[in-house]
């Protein structure tokens, strides 16, 4: 009897309406398959327009490091980060190197000619080839034993609703990009399917109330803990979102054109609710992929939150010799290094159900960035920074390459989800296999 026939059944046989489900399918004492092996979560998280190295990158390399300025929020996960410095984006081709950046990021091939211009560069499409977080969630949904209700999520903060190559990074195929979502309400809205409309918001949990006292005999006492749990998570963010209501959380379209200046005070609350979201659709076991994309390739949106006006786009371009525009682009991604830094403290104080130890002992999160400094448009030193042990990588580590391409790396992300393959992307940068030192 297959897994799916099985917990029809269960819910049937319980009289379980369609609305309560997304609150059992992660418990562990309902023996359902895909709850027996480990679960390997993997997080890709997005911030645009490069880094300042000098204050981004460890002098040292090995164990015996000291993070710099920019990643100071992650010293109480030292232990459990990775730095990759050297990994470069050697895909070349159509349009510019801010598409380029985002398009070939995950997806590790050229994009395929297109009408879209982008600076002095030839005009550019669509990538051509399918990015690697939806490679991995294809191979998890493939199988009975790690299949999820969404296989993997797709969420963001303050990303324009124009679609171009600036825009998206995750691709189903060659030329399917997918929108993140990024508003939060959608993102509820998505997950519990309840919702329709702010202005008539009713509790979710009105409608299962009855039905989770009728699997509460049929659970363990963690698991009626659990449910508990996800039950308050799940009232507690409805209350937010009506707040939220009250005032406007989505943004205005932007011009159509790349780096016009956005701007948007409530993206630090959009943030904490995006991975609130995440961290509980984890929990419940919604999906085992997600991506996390702040603004877009060229963004410029201002963080007067953390002192810094002009938009980011625009200071990127300064020379490194303006050390007033080099102490702002810091602050920024110091600020999206704490993004990353709460992530990890919400997965790391979450148990994992069914299992010892938390979310973060069995979820990667990935964080990376379309160009490896903003001012020269590189695509070489690529940031990618990793926290979290879902992968089984060797951690607490600064590792410094050779110049790698990064195809390398997408390789070695897939086979520590579980999903070897000898090639992805363009195949001229593969041939040397996952990359060395990880494990």
């Amino acid at each position: 009897m297959s897994q799916i026939r099985t917990r029809r059944e269960f819910f049937r046989d319980l009289g379980i309406g369609a609305a309560t489900v997304p609150f059992l399918l992660n418990l562990p004492s309902l023996c359902f398959a895909n709850q027996t092996a480990r679960k390997k979560r993997l997080v890709v998280m997005f911030s645009p327009n490069g880094i300042v190295p000098k204050t981004f990158w460890p002098t040292e390399e090995g164990d015996k490091f000291t993070f710099k300025e920019s990643l100071k929020p992650l010293e109480p996960f030292k232990n459990r980060t990775l730095m990759l410095k050297g990994v470069c984006d050697k895909i070349r081709g159509d349009g510019d190197n801010h598409m380029r950046g985002i398009g070939c990021l995950l997806t590790g091939t050229e994009l395929f000619p297109g009408n879209i211009q982008g600076g002095s560069d030839t005009p550019a499409g669509w990538a051509s080839g399918m990015s690697i977080d939806q490679e991995i969630k294809n191979h998890l949904q493939s199988k009975s034993e790690t299949r999820t209700r969404f296989g993997s999520l797709e969420m963001g903060v303050m990303v324009p609703d124009r679609a171009d190559t600036w825009t998206r990074m995750v691709y189903a195929g060659p030329n399917k990009p997918l929108a993140p979502i990024d508003d939060p309400y959608q993102m509820f809205n998505r997950l519990y399917g309840r919702v329709k409309d702010r202005e008539v918001l009713k509790s979710v949990l009105d409608d299962v109330q009855d039905d989770l006292k009728k699997v509460g005999s049929k659970i363990s006492a963690e698991d009626r803990q659990l449910l508990q749990e996800h039950a308050t998570f799940v009232r507690e963010m409805e209350l937010e979102l009506k707040e939220a209501g009250k005032e406007t959380l989505s943004h205005a379209v932007p011009e159509p054109e790349p780096g016009v200046k956005e701007e948007n005070d409530n993206i630090p609350r959009i943030s904490k609710m995006q991975i609130d979201l995440m961290v509980n659709s984890f929990a419940a076991d919604f999906a085992r992929i997600a991506t996390m994309q702040y603004t877009n390739s060229v963004g410029g949106a201002r963080f007067r939150w953390i002192g810094v006006n002009e938009g980011h786009h625009e200071l990127s371009h300064n020379p490194d010799s303006d050390e007033a525009s080099q102490t702002k682009l810091t602050k920024i991604n110091t600020w999206y290094c704490e993004q990353l830094a709460y992530m990890a403290k919400r997965l790391a104080e979450t148990p994992e159900p069914g299992g010892g130890g938390s979310l973060l002992d069995n979820t990667t999160i990935i964080w990376t960035n379309e160009l490896g400094k903003g001012n020269s448009h590189t695509l070489n030193d690529i940031p990618w920074v990793v926290v979290g042990n879902g992968m089984d990588w060797k951690m607490g580590r600064s590792l410094k390459y050779s110049q790698v391409a990064h195809n390398r790396l997408l390789l070695s992300i897939s086979a520590g989800m579980g999903h070897s393959i000898k090639s992805f992307g363009n195949p001229d940068y593969c041939q040397s296999g996952p990359l060395d030192k990880l494990t």
